[in-house]
């Protein structure tokens, strides 16, 4: 959510021309955004949580093993899968929005 959030802030201090950003604003460029640039601001952000879960995977995985240790791994590795799951449905989703778009199926 984090780039749909600046693609907002920047939409909006487009549209204000260096004036400070309200509320009113972001919301208004909030709604100009189209629902594909939503569904790519949506994928984006899964994608940067998803990196993030394989990073405390990883950093898990690269040290001496206690059991209280590999239960903290084997948890990174299942809330990883997770959000693994939720990217691809959102790529799926933003893919087939797009295939609509630009090719009407």
């Amino acid at each position: 959510m984090a780039k749909a959030k600046k693609l907002v802030r920047t939409r909006a201090k487009s549209s204000q021309r260096g004036k400070a950003i309200t509320k009113p604003a972001l919301k208004k460029a909030a709604k100009s955004l189209t629902p594909i640039d939503r569904m790519q601001a949506a994928y984006q952000a899964a994608i940067e949580e998803w990196i993030a879960a394989i990073k405390q995977e990883e950093a898990l995985a690269s040290v001496n093993h206690t059991i209280a240790d590999i239960d903290k791994w084997e948890g990174a590795h299942f809330t990883e899968d997770k959000i693994r799951s939720k990217v691809q449905d959102l790529k799926k989703r933003y893919e087939d929005a797009l295939r609509e778009k630009y090719f009407g199926f």
